[in-house]
């Protein structure tokens, strides 16, 4: 059989992917540090549970963010592995691990925002960041656990068929690599993004429903947003790429449309501040104060930028009318000084 992908899928498409990896790296990397620096505030000054897990969330962006361009050197050099093999499966396990802990943390926060509506009292009284920073721990492990298949796939290949022989990263599997991978795939798909899912369209089916009984138009608007970006990341970024594992194992290899949708689950990096934003008012107050300090900073040095070239100007004008006139007026303009 035949497991190698047809390498034409890629000539000319490889730019499409180096425009993705670009865009996501330009647009998520300012907005998950702007994120960063809101939850260190905010943990600074009283620590809740669900302020540690969208950090945790918000580190693992990062570290997907910044290991991007490995991504943007392979797709510029045409979907080959161009940097020294031992990145090959670091990169690898980086960006697939940070890609299910997305499902993992965001199934995390759903449990911790119905909590605090279905039991207030009890939220309040408990902030539980230790609960949190464990549950988080397990986060991290499981998902790398499932995710270090990358290194056990890539260092499995017969000793006839080294990296020498095959210049790209993660792309072309023999049989018994697919013996060992996709069986992996379908266990993620079911355990990372499944389970995460369920639990997800529980607490927020849960949580609407208690607030449709009596909460203000301002929560109910926050919390709307809040679901809606949590489901755009499952169903539309996630949700394809998972397919693809399951319709991989049924036919024994990976499908030609698999790294499309691959695609979709990187720009997740982009989608996750907009449930940062959702997630609590006093995250957005903090993100608009933030934003007042920044453009507050701009407009002084704009307006003193502005008045310093207006004074220039007009010592201009007033110089050059001297000097056009006759020695007259020149030597009132003297007397003038």
């Amino acid at each position: 059989m035949d497991t190698s992908p047809d390498l034409s899928f890629f000539p000319g498409n490889h730019w499409l992917y180096f425009s993705v990896y670009l865009f996501t790296f330009l647009v998520g990397l300012p907005l998950n540090l702007v994120a960063l620096v809101i939850f260190l505030g905010k943990l600074r000054r009283r620590p809740v549970a669900v302020d540690v897990l969208l950090l945790n969330l918000t580190i693992s962006d990062l570290l997907l963010l910044l290991f991007l361009p490995f991504r943007m050197v392979e797709a510029a050099s045409g979907m080959r592995w161009p940097l020294p093999f031992i990145f090959c499966p670091f990169s690898g396990f980086l960006f697939f691990t940070t890609i299910y802990l997305t499902s993992l943390f965001l199934a995390a926060v759903s449990v911790e925002r119905f909590l605090s509506v279905a039991y207030p009292l009890w939220y309040k009284a408990r902030p539980r960041p230790r609960q949190a920073g464990l549950v988080s721990g397990a986060c991290w492990l499981v998902a790398g656990a499932h995710c270090s298949v990358v290194y056990i796939t890539e260092f499995s290949r017969n000793s006839s068929y080294s990296h020498t022989n095959n210049d790209t990263c993660y792309l072309e599997f023999q049989e018994n690599q697919l013996a060992i991978l996709l069986p992996v795939r379908l266990e993620m798909a079911v355990v990372l993004f499944g389970v995460p899912l369920l639990i997800t369209s529980y607490c927020y089916g849960h949580l609407v429903w208690v607030l449709s009984r009596g909460a203000s138009h301002r929560r109910r608007r926050r919390v709307v947003g809040l679901v809606a970006a949590t489901l755009l990341n499952f169903l539309v970024c996630f949700g394809p790429y998972n397919v693809s594992h399951v319709v991989g194992y049924i036919r024994g290899e990976s499908p030609a449309w698999r790294s499309y949708v691959l695609l979709l689950s990187t720009l997740n990096s982009c989608v996750d501040p907009l449930v940062y934003y959702f997630s609590s008012s006093g995250f957005q107050a903090d993100f608009h104060g933030l934003l007042r300090r920044l453009t507050g900073g701009w407009r002084p040095w704009r307006e003193e930028g502005s008045l310093k070239l207006k004074e220039k100007n007009e010592e201009g004008g007033s110089h050059g009318s001297c000097r056009t006139g006759e020695s007259g007026e020149v030597g009132a303009c003297a007397e003038g000084k």
